[in-house]
């Protein structure tokens, strides 16, 4: 259907029929922002641009997708590239020179402001420091975590404000009043300092307070993985942040997921004493190494280069005999496999090298993600509520049968 300036175009029907969906679908990617419709005198309902929906076609979801189904999320807040990590477009690496506090803020917001602080609610923090009191004394962090959260949640009455502003005053008091229930720590300490204080012994050289800073910049966000794609699935109900978080807090509790770098700290234990025999353990009962290659990253893992890189240095406190065994492995696992330490290794080196809790790497990346999964929920937030509606394949007996 040729239009009066010359474009080719096609009906509702014919656009549907061309990507292999219902008309109502067509609306949908209009509403989405994938199709352009327009009206033509004497022609009934919209028509189409016949390259812009040829273009479409083209893409692997098109046809894939239908309303109300798990689409394309778009996303500002992380970009995976080149075996790269960047935040609104700035390398994770380099934000290493700024507080937890600001990046975070930044990620958020998108305005960087290096002397950004976040305030403990102490009287809350003290309540979930007494509501941990119940737990078992062998407990994770994580679950002192997701108790924090509950309890804090019921703390703040206007926690149902979702707007932007909102959002971003009440993550910033939950960060600190979190970090601050895990220890005793002063109301003016900082979150990084006072993770410190939660996770560490006496016997930690307190040097490795800055690499626990750069830890939980580099662990923030790692664009769609799955505690955050159940993040996005709670916002987009309007769920409000601290129900959001633990949404995500539920997801991260997995061994392939938050849970993924203890195998590498139980490999990591062994291996300070003799890594070379701890590696043919491993290959003499068939079992992987623990905490090498990516499923997205190709050479290298750039939070785990830029963890080792600050570990190796001297002036880090790290402890040299486990930074020496963790190279021989480094070394022996790229030689033989060609491969890669990633960022579960590296946390799970920073833990033996300091001396620190066993489920410190488990309790940093859950911690660290809170900040990557509120700047989630705000896009969420922006976007057409309960968009996220996956058709189930029914495969049991039919009725009648």
């Amino acid at each position: 259907m040729p239009s009066p300036d010359g474009r080719d175009l096609l009906t509702t029907a014919q656009a549907a029929a061309r990507l292999g969906v219902k008309p109502e679908t067509v609306y949908a990617y209009v509403s989405r922002g994938l199709l352009t419709s327009s009206r033509l005198p004497g022609v009934r309902g919209s028509v189409f641009d016949v390259e812009e929906v040829e273009a479409l076609a083209g893409r692997d979801t098109a046809r894939r997708t239908d309303i109300g189904t798990v689409e394309r999320i778009r996303t500002r807040i992380t970009l995976l590239d080149d075996d790269h990590l960047y935040y609104r477009g700035r390398n994770a690496v380099d934000l290493t020179a700024y507080s937890f506090e600001s990046v975070a803020h930044f990620v958020w917001t998108g305005q960087m402001d290096s002397d950004r602080r976040f305030h403990v609610d102490p009287v809350v923090a003290q309540k979930c420091r007494d509501a941990a009191a119940s737990l078992s004394p062998d407990c994770r962090f994580i679950d002192r975590i997701r108790l924090a959260v509950d309890v804090a949640a019921t703390h703040r009455p206007m926690r149902v404000d979702i707007s932007p502003k909102s959002v971003v005053s009440e993550a910033g008091q939950l960060s600190a009043t979190v970090a601050a229930s895990l220890t005793e720590a002063a109301p003016d300490t900082s979150v990084a300092e006072s993770m410190w204080a939660a996770v560490r012994s006496e016997a930690s050289d307190p040097r490795g307070l800055t690499v626990l800073r750069a830890a939980l910049v580099l662990m923030l966000d790692h664009s769609l993985a799955a505690s955050t794609l159940a993040v996005r699935v709670a916002a987009s109900t309007r769920a409000h942040l601290y129900s959001v978080v633990a949404a995500g807090l539920g997801c991260i509790d997995g061994p392939l997921h938050g849970s993924a770098a203890e195998p590498a700290y139980r490999f990591m234990t062994s291996a300070r004493v003799d890594p070379i025999s701890a590696l043919a353990q491993h290959l003499r009962s068939g079992e992987r190494v623990p905490g090498f290659g990516h499923v997205i990253y190709t050479d290298r893992d750039p939070r785990a280069q830029e963890l080792l890189r600050l570990l190796r240095d001297p002036a880090s406190g790290a402890n040299a005999a486990v930074m020496a065994a963790a190279d021989i492995v480094i070394d022996e696992m790229r030689d033989r496999f060609d491969t890669f330490p990633n960022s579960d290794f590296a946390l799970a080196t920073f833990t033996c090298a300091f001396g620190l809790r066993p489920d410190t790497p488990e309790a940093l990346f859950a911690f660290a993600r809170i900040a990557g999964w509120t700047a989630h929920a705000l896009e969420e937030y922006d976007e057409p509520p309960l968009r996220f509606r996956v058709p189930g394949i029914y495969t049991g007996i039919r009725p009648g049968t």
